[in-house]
């Protein structure tokens, strides 16, 4: 795209609005596809005649009307205008007929929530977590199909096949782009925030390759937490996973040295985190609170994020808080990966033998066959309880099943510092 101010000004308001555009035409037309298509007409649109008309006093506001007409003027050119008019008709009022006129009229309603329900559809639990992160990007985040699987560490081709099939499966499905009342809010806004703290995950803790994290991922995460939170005000398990995700990523500059190898929280120089991001999560986290989401399950994660937070040496850390808070989520989200977590807690505040007794327990879970950090935190608890040699076969262990460089080569580093 030109330089020029009046193309800087298209680019920069399409990337703004294009996922409200997006999710605007995709309630109304019930295809996605169809409404990408209608964004970028009216993108196409505005960069014909802006450079000649100028930039409008509301521009997207503008790229929503021109969208609008034409999907307007593709329903009248369609041969399956009929159906859609008698769809429609069917969920707005029973079976009667609707003209041409009433489909405008309804394309000029105050539709208010399309950005969210264009996020509960994309996170529809009809998807695999991977399509479903693949899909929110693509349509949420405005990510290009290569920018994601530059993220995944996956190919393009397997990307776009992804997010076509994912589209695929909404339509068979008969997902409506709106967000669920009563008591199917619930299960599905828990799918919504998986799948962004999915995304952050991967940035946070790239389960592959030779990068330790990817701030990127983390970033647009963030941002999709931030729209939610916008978006839902009053839900305190969003502002919970908010306030998780923003105390975390305050810690990024300061996960990896200077050559890229990995530095324990323990170990981290905390002058680099990031006390703007930290001040975001602990006020999300306060409100989350004042909602009376305490004990949500990422509530209760933020928390522990925020223990860390407000320690400002290692030695600060209130292990014994962090400890109990970790009992409490054991009871709210028990899992085996929690349990792992709860026992690194137990080790720091009680002793490594209690961390022993705790991971010992669980060890023959199935889930937590191929888990590195099982092994990983055995190590560091036989370590620390003087058996060298048991520690150095686990930390082996886990190097073994990790698929990311720099964590293999933290843990192997571990192991040779046991010899």
């Amino acid at each position: 795209m030109a330089a020029d101010p009046t193309h800087r000004a298209i680019e920069a308001t399409f990337r703004i609005e294009r996922a409200r555009l997006i999710a605007t035409l995709a309630r109304m037309t019930r295809d996605v596809d169809r409404a990408e298509e209608l964004a970028q007409d009216a993108l196409m649109l505005a960069l014909a005649e802006w450079p000649k008309a100028g930039v409008p006093a509301n521009p997207g506001a503008w790229l929503t009307a021109a969208a609008k007409r034409r999907a307007i003027d593709g329903f009248r050119r369609s041969a399956m205008q009929e159906r859609k008019h008698a769809e429609i008709a069917r969920e707005a009022d029973g079976e009667r007929d609707m003209s041409i006129e009433d489909f405008e009229a309804r394309l000029d309603d105050d539709l208010g929530d399309e950005l969210l329900g264009l996020i509960f559809a994309a996170c529809h639990p009809v998807l695999s977590p991977e399509a479903r992160a693949a899909l929110t990007l693509r349509l949420v985040g405005g990510l290009t199909v290569e920018e994601i699987a530059r993220a995944f560490l996956s190919n393009e081709a397997a990307i776009a096949a992804r997010i076509t099939r994912a589209k695929k499966a909404i339509a068979k499905a008969g997902v409506a782009f709106e967000v669920p009342r009563g008591r199917a809010l619930a299960p599905r806004l828990a799918s919504v925030l998986e799948v962004v703290y999915l995304i952050f995950n991967e940035g946070y803790a790239a389960t592959s390759g030779s990068d330790l994290v990817r701030p990127p991922l983390c970033a647009e995460a963030q941002r999709l937490g931030r729209i939610l939170a916008g978006l839902m005000p009053d839900e305190p398990e969003v502002l919970g996973l908010l306030a998780l995700m923003e105390i975390q990523a305050s810690r990024l500059a300061a996960r990896a040295g200077a050559d890229g190898a990995f530095v324990p929280l323990t170990e981290q120089n905390r002058g680099r985190w990031d006390q703007l991001l930290i001040r975001r999560g602990l006020k999300a986290l306060e409100e989350a609170d004042r909602l009376g989401g305490a004990d949500g399950p990422y509530a209760l994660q933020a928390a522990l994020a925020a223990c860390h937070a407000r320690a400002r040496r290692a030695e600060d850390t209130d292990w014994q808080k962090i400890a109990a808070l970790y009992d409490r989520l054991a009871q709210v989200m028990p899992s085996p990966v929690v349990a792992v977590g709860r026992a690194v807690a137990h080790s720091m505040a009680f002793g490594p033998e209690a961390g022993l007794a705790l991971v010992d327990a669980i060890a023959g879970k199935a889930e937590l066959k191929h888990y590195a950090p099982l092994p990983a935190a055995r190590g560091d608890f036989l370590l620390r309880a003087g058996h060298k040699a048991e520690a150095k076969a686990a930390f082996e262990a886990a190097a073994a099943l990790t698929a990311n460089e720099r964590e293999r080569d933290f843990l192997l580093g571990r192991a040779t510092a046991c010899r």
